[in-house]
């Protein structure tokens, strides 16, 4: 059954001018002039035929029928523009917007992003490298894969899986002059050291727990990422300290080993995570790709699916 409403400018007009009782605020507002925010006052006036302000030489108030109706049309045009947003993300929604550090996107996620492709070819997918903080309520990015000690508030949070570090090196620094066959070998060649890691997972933390006291724990070049420092034990400059998650194409495709006994890796605090928005539910883009991370994640380390 059809409303019958007085017109929207008018009471676009009367709403603004209301809140900020004033004719030349409702006009910057709504990008009209002030006689413009008058007329149509004045013709919501004469429509409804009572007076909705009392008009004073220097201020404005309003009548007790413009004082009761404001907080309603105030909240009504909120929840207009509410709709008119949910419409635009509606528009939008075909686009899944991934913030994930440029490290795990390149080793981790990029590899089997063609998975999830597969399973919904008519998503658009857009990934931003970043490990800056983004606003997830405020559509920065969809989703944020993020490499932390937990804790995250005010988001929806997926636990994916921690890591193990262990030392990894090209198979041809298994033989020649100095092979490596023993802790003690490293000695002989150079160490790779992401600089951002923190001092659990050093080098010298390393060193110190297999009991080598007399090897220099900081000598070797430094890179910001582990994508760079995995490149640099690829092409055989030397020996990785990185997290076993991001390196296990490699190693499944034999491009890295891992030179020492396993024993000797140490298990990590801080592990990947996926966050959302609290509301991500809702939104059919968010839900396919946290179902597919998840699953992604258990293949990836299937004896730690659950949150330790």
């Amino acid at each position: 059954m059809a409303r019958p409403l007085p017109p929207l400018n008018a009471l676009r007009a009367f709403e603004s001018a209301g809140r900020h009782l004033s004719f030349t605020k409702a006009a910057a507002e709504l990008n009209v002039t002030p006689a413009a925010i008058g007329h149509q006052v004045k013709a919501l006036e004469e429509r409804l035929e009572v007076p909705l302000f009392r008009r004073l030489t220097r201020a404005l108030r309003l009548t007790d029928a413009g004082q009761a109706a404001l907080p309603t049309l105030s909240q009504g045009f909120d929840k207009l523009a509410q709709g008119v947003e949910q419409m635009r993300a509606h528009c939008e929604s075909g686009v899944l917007t991934i913030s994930v550090s440029p490290s795990f996107g390149a080793m981790w996620l990029v590899p089997r992003l063609e998975h999830f492709r597969s399973r919904h070819p008519d998503m658009e997918i857009r990934i931003d490298g970043t490990d800056r903080r983004v606003d997830l309520a405020r559509d920065d990015a969809d989703v944020a894969l993020r490499y932390g000690p937990g804790g995250y508030k005010g988001v929806q949070v997926d636990w994916l899986f921690g890591q193990v570090n262990t030392p990894v090196c090209s198979p041809a620094l298994l033989s020649g002059e100095h092979p490596l066959r023993q802790p003690d070998d490293l000695r002989h060649h150079t160490l790779l050291h992401i600089e951002w890691k923190d001092a659990e997972a050093s080098w010298r933390m390393w060193l110190l727990a297999a009991g080598l006291h007399d090897i220099d724990p900081t000598r070797g070049p430094r890179f910001t990422m582990e994508n760079m420092a995995v490149q640099a034990a690829l092409d055989g400059h030397g020996v990785a300290l990185i997290g076993d998650i991001l390196l296990a194409d490699d190693l499944a495709a034999g491009r890295l080993v891992r030179p020492f006994d396993p024993s000797l890796s140490t298990p990590l605090k801080f592990s990947y995570y996926l966050l959302s928005a609290k509301d991500s539910a809702e939104q059919p883009k968010v839900a396919a790709f946290r179902d597919w991370l998840l699953e992604e994640a258990r293949a990836s380390r299937p004896e730690a699916c659950e949150d330790p």
